[in-house]
């Protein structure tokens, strides 16, 4: 195996770890954002009311989005696999 392909299967490992962390990551991002903007409004500063909401949605994320997330991860798993003989050569 060349130089160049252990690169890319480097660079699309790098992006498929992006891609199977960004929607939890989104959506944690969005939930508290407004979580904030509520506070500040409210001018109430408790801290565990921004943590409870985050940790629910980020958990019905997960759920919803988890068949595509094991066909992402699964799919890339066995083309590494595959060229695994290449590797030893």
């Amino acid at each position: 195996m060349s130089p160049s392909e252990v690169v890319m299967l480097g660079r699309q490992m790098l992006w498929i770890a992006l891609v199977l962390a960004g929607p939890a990551l989104l959506a944690s991002l969005v939930v508290g954002l407004v979580i904030s903007v509520l506070q500040t409004l409210t001018s109430i500063q408790e801290q565990t009311l921004n943590f409870v909401p985050r940790l629910v949605c980020v958990g019905l994320v997960l759920a919803i989005t988890m068949p595509w997330l094991l066909r992402v991860a699964v799919h890339y798993a066995a083309r590494i696999l595959s060229a695994l003989p290449e590797v030893v050569r």
